[in-house]
């Protein structure tokens, strides 16, 4: 046969010249990647598949490592995960340094679930090496941020931050770098968290801040709005055609959807559960769209067993998962995740639905257009502050939902929370990276002017600890006045709020969830509330308890507040039962009135279209 048969027009009948060459032994290496590539091109990878490892079993080149690192390829597209695994190990045989075999095999490792072993891979290319700043620059690059990526995801923060460091070291110019360099050093409490570099500036750190990072950061509105449009220019592509009709549709019941990544053991689904059960069913339809993880939890299955349609759409690119919540034409979309991590904004930006709405999961404007309203109440964002947002607010009594049914384990004594029996105990479960040091440094003075109190705060990670007791110190507080709790699960966690005095709230990124738990459970939190959706977050949850004494509007009012409760039982006892009474009577834990003021205000909206 002719080796020039390879080369015909018509791809199949190319494909079956290469077989019968290649089991010749007659392919050369140069046609043999040209038929593959040109079946690749079509999606044919299973024939792909098949040509390599026809050659393969007949053909000897010293292209051999090429042709084993292009099956690999080829398998990992097919997802047969073990057989690439294997394939990139016998082109690294072939040849040891292989640079972009040994990256590849790392990665396929990754993927099969054994992050400690694509750790090994990566670093051994950094230990002989066969990546550097000056060698194969390019994949040193890809190296570190895959490290860090990793790292990050499998709680290594402060190796995590390192490789990221040294990448930046060799690159500045990599803001996806920076957005997560900085959230490590969030994370972590090293503060200063902008540090300037060289050749890398503070204000190109801020600029290259994620909107997630950015609410912690300032409580400056304006720049937690400029801060999401650059993040949606940059990662959102808005030249899409709209799927959904601006007019809407005619359905007997309004169908409702929610989209989220979190439908698990997470806050957001802790917060809404109970709203889904609630919703009307005569009037609405109600569906789940869903990418989040099968953790096998019960509120997982309570969230499922809630909606009406419960469709995972994880295994969907954002165009088919767009394309497949039109199709069921849904009136109003509700997205639970904003710009959080694990958020798919691009679904989003096809406007599946003629309404879109986002609620809860992101505390800040998310600066996307095809989102037309923000759920919030007036304390939330007054009148003022509704230039610094991309969406309209949509009013209800009070924004945030609860779950009255969530679960509380035994109460434990102080002494089984390891506290001390006779001590006055401020607490704060706030993620450490909404901590700043200016707050913390304020929780200090407040300990120093109320002898012998404690600070009870989450032990979110071993760096964070660390920094936050030096800090301490440095400060002339002993570090034995902080004490760390463990994280636990959501009732053990409930359960403590208990034996604690006082909740301390983050600024400028209140407490959410936490600070609604610790309300629920009788605890009073003081916050400080600024012009910000994430620092008026707890002061609109006191509104709606009538409990405005707990909201301060200054740093010196917030200590010396905190300072007073202590000190004057009597004062913080006859909050406790102003508390307890809220808890029956308020706004806040009154989920039936929400839910029907939630539903009376997707029902403005979705009126509204037929108006515009």
């Amino acid at each position: 046969m002719p080796e020039s048969s390879v080369l015909s027009v018509n791809l199949d009948t190319a494909f079956l010249n290469a077989l019968q060459l290649s089991e010749q032994a007659s392919l050369e290496p140069m046609q043999l990647i040209a038929v593959a590539e040109r079946l690749g091109t079509v999606r044919r990878h299973t024939d792909v598949v098949r040509l390599y490892q026809s050659w393969l079993a007949h053909c000897r080149s010293t292209a051999d490592y090429i042709v084993q690192f292009n099956l690999g390829v080829t398998l990992s597209q097919l997802e047969q995960l073990p057989a690439a695994e294997q394939a990139y190990r016998s082109a690294i045989q072939s040849k040891p340094d292989f640079v972009q075999a040994w990256f590849n095999l790392g990665a396929v490792i990754e993927r099969q679930g054994r992050a400690d072993n694509a750790l090994i891979i990566w670093q051994s290319m950094l230990d002989h090496p066969l990546v550097g700043p000056e060698l194969n620059r390019e994949l040193y690059l890809m190296v570190l941020n895959s490290m860090g990526r990793l790292m990050e995801e499998t709680r290594q923060l402060n190796s995590a931050e390192a490789k990221l460091l040294a990448s930046l070291q060799a690159d500045p110019e990599q803001p996806k770098v920076i957005q997560h360099w900085v959230h490590l050093r969030q994370k972590q409490c090293e503060w200063p968290v902008f540090t300037e570099l060289e050749q890398l500036s503070l204000g190109e750190m801020l600029k290259a801040t994620s909107p997630l990072a950015m609410l912690s950061a300032t409580d400056d509105p304006g720049l937690q709005l400029a801060t999401a449009q650059r993040f949606v220019s940059e990662r959102v592509n808005q030249r899409v055609a709209e799927l959904a009709p601006r007019s809407g549709y005619q359905h007997e019941r309004l169908r409702i959807g929610f989209l989220s990544s979190d439908f698990c053991l997470h806050a957001v689904s802790l917060l809404t559960v109970e709203l889904f059960e609630l919703l009307d069913r005569q009037a609405f339809e109600v569906y789940g769209f869903c990418w989040s993880r099968e953790d096998g939890s019960a509120l997982r299955a309570r969230v499922k067993s809630a909606m009406d349609y419960f469709i995972p759409i994880g295994a969907l690119d954002d165009a088919e998962a767009a394309q497949l919540i039109r199709q069921q034409e849904i009136d109003v979309l509700v997205d639970l995740q904003g710009l959080t991590s694990g958020a798919r904004p691009n679904i989003l930006a096809f406007r599946p639905a003629p309404v879109q709405v986002t609620y809860l999961g992101f505390p800040g404007p998310t600066g996307l257009p095809c989102v037309d309203y923000v759920i919030a109440d007036e304390y939330l964002i007054p009148d003022s502050e509704k230039p610094f947002y991309s969406e309209r607010p949509l009013y209800l009594p009070v924004f945030q939902c609860s779950d009255r049914q969530r679960p509380v384990a035994a109460l434990p004594s102080r002494a089984e929370c390891g506290l001390p029996e006779d001590r006055f105990v401020f607490c704060c479960f706030n993620n450490n990276y909404k901590f700043n040091e200016e707050q913390f440094d304020c929780w200090m003075r407040i300990l120093q002017q109320v002898p012998g109190s404690v600070f009870w705060l989450l032990a979110d990670n071993q760096w964070s600890q660390a920094n936050l007791c030096a800090r301490a110190e440095s400060l002339g507080v002993a570090r034995e006045r902080l004490i760390f709790a463990p994280r636990v699960a959501p009732e053990l966690y409930l359960a403590r709020y208990t034996v604690a005095d006082l909740f301390l709230d983050a600024y400028p990124f209140n407490g959410g969830t936490t600070a609604n738990d610790a309300l629920w459970m009788g605890l009073p939190v003081l916050t400080r509330s600024g012009r910000t959706f994430a620092s008026r977050m707890a002061g609109s949850l006191l509104t709606a308890l009538d409990l405005p004494e707990l909201i301060t509007r200054s740093l010196s009012e917030y200590e010396q507040r905190a300072v007073e409760l202590a000190k004057d039982k009597q004062q913080l006892g006859g909050l406790r039962q102003r508390l307890k009474h809220g808890r029956e009577n308020s706004l806040l834990f009154d989920m039936p009135s929400f839910v029907r003021s939630f539903e009376a205000g997707l029902s403005r909206a979705y009126a509204r279209l037929n108006k515009a």
